[in-house]
């Protein structure tokens, strides 16, 4: 179970690192600087998102990571909470941090998406794990708001 996590943490962080620059060069290559583009910009993110969500699930497969596309879906769902709470830290203005952040938290994703999906864990563990991720939301939202206020 360790190696398949950490097999797909890896291949998670590794995808993780280059949506991060693949979105960097594209939001540089639109040059978006009014809301006319934005559109069009977000679009270009959403295609590359699911393009490497894909990738993901034919390279898990191949590191005998399996069911890769199980895996990668689940994966993608740990993202989406991950992104929401993300909004509640602060950002940085090194580029290599974003990069490492990106790293960290798809291979974050990538391991909790490989326990969840392991035939050998236990379901209570399985849905302990989903009740923390999803914990993490309102726990986001009160950091924030201690942060900024109501």
């Amino acid at each position: 179970m360790r190696g398949r996590m950490g097999r797909s943490a890896a291949v998670c962080a590794a995808l993780g690192v280059l949506w991060w620059a693949s979105v960097r060069l594209a939001w540089a290559g639109i040059g978006c600087e009014d809301w006319g583009c934005l559109a069009p910009a977000v679009g270009v993110v959403v295609v590359i998102t699911l393009a490497l969500l894909a990738a993901s699930a034919l390279v898990l497969e191949r590191v005998d990571v399996r069911p890769g596309r199980r895996v990668a879906l689940v994966a993608g769902g740990v993202l989406v909470v991950f992104r929401l709470v993300g909004e509640a830290v602060p950002s940085w203005t090194s580029s290599l941090a974003h990069a490492v952040t990106a790293g960290a938290l798809f291979a974050g994703a990538g391991a909790v998406a490989a326990f969840v999906t392991e035939p050998g864990v236990a379901r209570r563990w399985k849905v302990v794990t989903a009740l923390g991720v999803v914990a993490l939301v309102p726990a986001a939202l009160v950091v924030s708001w201690a942060r900024f206020g109501a």
